[in-house]
């Protein structure tokens, strides 16, 4: 599972980078909080799950680890493509804030299965 987290990490950070560069050329700063989340939560975040299992997660390939990598990745990109609809003003807060709320949700809940896993490994 370290492998797939460090390829989603660094797919995370090209995307990340790239967005904030574009911000940068076009002097547009409106996708912020998404360059923000992308590298915050696509990176840093999915990046130290890599490192917990390579540190310390023996039994990595479990349903539960399973579940808890696909439970991240859902919820981050959800939420990412939402952040980048509302910020692009694209779809309004109205229309996007539920789905927003639920992926978050469903970040947090990954990263609860995190600590289970970790706790179960010690």
């Amino acid at each position: 599972m370290d492998r797939k987290f460090v390829m989603t990490a660094l797919l995370y950070a090209v995307v990340g980078l790239a967005l904030g560069i574009y911000m940068a050329a076009s002097k547009d700063k409106g996708q912020l909080v998404t360059h923000a989340h992308i590298m915050l939560i696509g990176f840093v975040v999915t990046l130290s799950y890599a490192l917990l299992h390579k540190l310390w997660l023996t039994n990595c390939y479990t349903t539960l680890a399973k579940a808890q990598f696909y439970v991240h990745q859902i919820g981050t990109i959800v939420l990412l493509i939402g952040l980048f609809l509302f910020f692009g003003q694209i779809v309004p807060l109205e229309q996007v804030d539920p789905i927003l709320a639920i992926a978050s949700i469903t970040v947090f809940i990954g990263m609860v299965l995190m600590l289970i896993l970790f706790i179960k490994s010690s």
